[in-house]
């Protein structure tokens, strides 16, 4: 701490003892103007002697005005205002000793003096913004009390912003940074006043009300984890700076803007590490075809897959509104010519398929297509086998025919042991990718991950919905584990593990630790500003039907089995194959049942599905319910 105020200290009395300089130069050339640059020598003489009256006069206005506080490579109007009214304040104070000491100095030297102080002492503080290449935020604003966290150019942008918009945004009241060299400094007038550990005493000592996380540079790793978490301590309502490529949907020229935290900030997840040349190997200059393209997940393929130029992008949804709003955004981005088109089908319509294949010749098929929704599929049973087994089996028999080259299947972590009719039919439809591996020469693969932040009927945007409306916020069951992984990591996963010639494969995503959904739902509800249970109630609803407690990546007979891939992040479940006489008879089976939205066709997927056990989590519920 004591070399840190050494530093600062050394840095103020550097810029000290530069303003002095300034402030002679400017005494010298206020004289030289009088005098049209020929200065009689007892009118110097005179300068001279009154010199140090005036550098004083000057030195203790900025000094007391605040001038050396200001952190001037984020300066704003305020603060160039500021250093004008004290250099006026300075020379009207000169101007009196002139007066009442009969110093003999023309009053329109003393004029000039703070005209040429105020141009020389500003234009060096904005060479210093020139040479570090820093833009010049600014505004004014009063309203609700807020703290930037980050003193940096985010931090900066952060307090220009919010001035600039008080009434929706709230008044910057200080800033908190880890650096020790911006400690005492302002920004726009708002002080630095402390390092992240102070945040929670910091908030109850100048009555914060709003919190903005403003250090995009830490993305979502554990140091962030731990900002969010004592800013979560203070129960304030906690938002953070976007990075601009978060907001570059609909444009190239996106800017940062301050948005609501979400639930994926809560979690400590590192940056994928892609291997864009293999990624690039199989998809540039190639015609990509994404079934369920509208998707939450089948969407962020898209745009991810698009960043790789491939020939021709194709988008296959039955929804033609988020497929509609998909293309618009991709030619917002890419230009009106980019290669993307959008056709309305079913997976479910072989037809269709043919026509598609046919009139495209796709070369690599991303299958994102599928009926997902647990509680839904336990009530039509015969529709998840139509759409999610049938429907595949239709685009792998249409593709094979049609000469693709690589499918990618996307499967889930409830095939594996499933408990729900979701989860049994994704099961099958591995056994499909297997099939069509072994006996096609299409590569042929399953990736398998868990649930997705985000997407379409998940979790986390119904809990901010319900902490929108005051609440109370659903949970399940109070134990129930999930594992979780951002939109964006499931697709880079997916098109990696896509590059990775395993035909027949069953790719298993690194998901990390699971997580308590009662600690997420804890976390939001603080994010907002809320107290669980207290401001905010949580209130438990009981497993809907077909979900389990908690989930799992692998099988107990793949566990030992599993190998490892050249990307850290991607393994091969070894799972166990069904030959092809047990394979046709387990399709007849299931084909009986399609129209049978009944027990029959539970019946049906467990006799195909061996692992599949409907009624084994209610079991394990009731069991540990009279467990007490």
């Amino acid at each position: 701490m004591k070399l840190f105020n050494k530093y600062i200290w050394l840095r103020k009395l550097g810029m000290f003892v530069l303003d002095i300089a300034l402030i002679i130069f400017s005494i010298y050339l206020s004289m030289e103007l009088r005098f049209e640059m020929y200065v009689p020598v007892r009118h110097a003489q005179t300068m001279r002697a009154a010199m140090p009256f005036i550098v004083c006069a000057y030195m203790a206005c900025y000094f007391f005005g605040g001038i050396y506080q200001i952190m001037w490579r984020y300066a704003g109007v305020r603060d160039v205002a500021r250093l004008c009214l004290l250099s006026g304040i300075a020379g009207g104070l000169t101007l009196a000793l002139n007066q009442f000491l009969n110093l003999g100095l023309f009053r329109s030297v003393l004029i000039y003096v703070p005209l040429m102080g105020t141009l020389l002492i500003g234009g060096s503080r904005m060479l210093w913004r020139v040479f570090s290449k820093d833009r010049i935020p600014g505004g004014l604003g009063d309203a609700m009390p807020v703290m930037v966290v980050g003193a940096g150019e985010a931090g900066a942008y952060a307090v220009n912003i919010c001035n600039k918009n008080p009434k929706q945004l709230g008044k910057p009241v200080l800033l908190v940074d880890d650096a020790r060299s911006k400690q005492g400094l302002r920004i726009q007038n708002v002080p630095v006043r402390g390092t992240t550990h102070d945040i929670p005493k910091l908030v109850t000592r100048y009555g914060i009300r709003e919190i903005i996380v403003a250090i995009p540079s830490l993305g979502t790793g554990e140091r962030m984890q731990e900002i969010l978490e004592l800013c979560n301590q203070s129960r304030c309502h906690t938002r953070m700076i976007s990075e601009p490529a978060d907001t570059d949907a609909m444009g190239s020229d996106a800017t940062p803007f301050i948005r609501e935290l979400n639930i994926s900030d809560f979690l400590s997840r590192d940056e994928i590490e892609l291997d864009t040349d293999s990624i690039a190997g199989y998809l540039s200059g190639k015609t990509v075809m994404v079934t369920g393209g509208g998707g939450s997940i089948g969407s962020e393929i898209c745009r991810q897959i698009m960043r790789f130029k491939p020939k021709l992008l194709i988008i296959f949804e039955i929804y033609e509104n988020c497929a509609y709003e998909l293309e618009y955004e991709l030619h917002q981005k890419y230009g009106r010519d980019c290669p993307v088109v959008t056709l309305i089908g079913s997976i479910r319509d072989r037809a269709r398929l043919d026509e598609v294949f046919e009139l495209y010749h796709p070369q690599v098929v991303f299958h994102a297509a599928a009926h997902k929704h647990v509680p839904l599929m336990e009530r039509s049973p015969a529709e998840a086998i139509k759409n999610n087994v049938f429907g595949t089996r239709n685009l792998l028999e249409s593709a094979s025919t049609h000469n693709v080259e690589r499918v990618v299947q996307l499967s889930t972590d409830k095939a594996v042991n499933p408990t729900n009719v979701m989860g049994a039919t994704k099961r099958i439809t591995e056994m499909l990718i297997q099939r069509y591996g072994e006996k096609t020469n299409m590569k042929c693969m399953a990736v398998r991950f868990g649930n997705v932040l985000g997407s379409h009927g998940s979790v986390i945007p119904l809990m901010e919905a319900q902490i929108r409306k005051g609440g109370p916020v659903t949970v399940t069951h109070p134990d129930v584990t999930r594992y979780f992984m951002t939109i964006p990591e499931a697709a880079q996963l997916v098109l990696q593990a896509g590059g990775i010639a395993r035909s027949g494969s069953i790719f298993v995503l690194d998901m990390g630790e699971p997580v308590r959904i009662m600690d997420l739902a804890q976390k939001l509800i603080r994010a907002y500003g809320y107290e669980p249970n207290v401001d905010m109630p949580i209130k438990i609803i009981g497993l809907r039907p077909g979900e389990k407690l908690y989930e799992e990546l692998l099988m107990d007979s793949e566990r030992d089995k599993m190998t490892k891939t050249a990307h850290k992040k991607i393994f091969v479940a070894n799972v166990d194959k069904v030959d092809d006489d047990q394979f046709d008879r387990m399709m007849e089976t299931l084909e009986l049942v399609v129209d049978k939205n009944d027990e029959r066709a539970v019946e049906a997927i467990a006799d195909v599905v061996p692992t599949y056990h409907p009624w084994k989590e209610k079991k394990k519920i009731e069991e540990k319910k009279a467990a007490g």
